[in-house]
């Protein structure tokens, strides 16, 4: 397992270190939330994520199977729930422990940041890959 924390320590979580996939989204939400270039993400099955302290201080932005789920505290971007509730995309960053999983891939290039130039050789898409 994986422990994970907001900015503030106030909500931890644990992940299993079993992702399904990992992108960098360029998309304007995930610029917005994060207030950089791009989002690092890993998706896993939602009940793959225990937060493991400070539930009161969870703050969601959206419906309980399509939201974006922060801490109340800092504001920190924990994860967003996704596929129909049944998927999370954790935020990279987030994480304390190291995953085994690395981004294979930039999703979104077509709304990038145009002050933000990628330079690694991971493929790009405009869009969400098929």
């Amino acid at each position: 397992m994986l422990k994970g924390s907001c900015f503030c320590r106030s909500v931890g979580y644990e992940v299993a270190d079993e992702f399904s996939y990992a992108l960098n989204c360029h998309c304007s939400n995930c610029r917005r939330t994060t207030g950089a270039a791009f989002k690092p993400f890993a998706g896993i099955e939602r009940e793959k994520l225990q937060i493991t302290t400070g539930k009161g201080h969870i703050l969601v932005h959206g419906e309980p199977d399509e939201n974006d789920t922060h801490c109340a505290v800092c504001g920190s971007p924990l994860f967003s729930v996704v596929r129909e509730g049944k998927y999370i995309h954790v935020s990279l960053g987030t994480l304390i422990d190291p995953p085994s999983i690395r981004p294979t891939a930039h999703i979104f290039v077509g709304s990038k940041a145009p002050w933000y130039d990628i330079a690694d050789e991971l493929p790009q898409f405009d869009e969400f890959p098929d």
